[in-house]
């Protein structure tokens, strides 16, 4: 896997191979998330603040942590509620647990708020300003909510650059335009090759950077 052209054939066999080494999953398996893009779901608001704790949680930390502490975190909000100090205990960050605690406290609202909005644009900024979320980590949020967006992590940019055969330089804190038209168009081009949902491409591309069958 590490020649890669962007064809179609080299997306598939990607996708064949993370499949074949049961890789084939973020929060939810490639194929859920596939058909939520297709058929984007209505979450009820205990689903929708679980997708939020999930990538807060994400940042920085490999998917099997992730989940791992995201299992937890769920059963002790079921069970306790929002208790800062019995959640400190599952995972010591204050920050990312008072921000677990706001929206788990106020599920009801932000879920209602969020399926008010028509808009992508929109729905994008108000989970921006959600607490620690930011702007990757919102695309990270709408694509698990089924939301046709991509999530521009450094591997993408990094893809990105080769599709274009451009050697700019990346600041992941700051997407540049000019790296985010590169992305574009790459998704662009796959999307036309696939037939597959921008999101459920990003997630196999960044499954296959991460886990080092795409090499960069």
């Amino acid at each position: 896997m590490t020649n890669f052209n962007f064809s179609r054939q080299w997306f598939l066999a990607l996708d064949d191979e993370l499949r074949k080494q049961g890789l084939d999953s973020d929060i939810q398996s490639f194929d859920e998330i596939k058909n939520n893009l297709k058929n984007r779901k209505i979450y009820m608001p205990d689903e929708f603040a679980s997708h939020c704790v999930y990538v807060i949680l994400a940042g920085g930390f490999s998917q099997k942590t992730a989940k791992k502490i995201h299992q937890i975190i769920m059963e002790t909000l079921n069970q306790n509620g929002a208790v800062f100090d019995s959640l400190m205990q599952v995972f010591n960050n204050k920050n990312k647990i008072n921000a677990i605690c706001s929206i788990w406290n106020n599920r009801e609202k932000i879920c209602d708020e969020y399926y008010q909005i028509q808009s992508l644009e929109d729905k994008l900024i108000f989970l921006q300003r959600l607490p620690h979320v930011g702007k990757i980590t919102a695309n990270h949020l709408a694509r698990n909510l089924g939301e046709d967006v991509v999530k521009y992590d450094v591997w993408i940019q990094r893809l990105g650059c080769k599709f274009v055969n451009k050697n700019l330089s990346i600041d992941n804190a700051k997407l540049s335009p000019e790296i985010k038209s590169a992305c574009d168009a790459m998704f662009d081009y796959l999307v036309e090759q696939t037939g597959y949902p921008r999101g459920y491409i990003d997630v196999v591309l960044w499954k296959g950077c991460q886990q080092g069958l795409v090499k960069l």
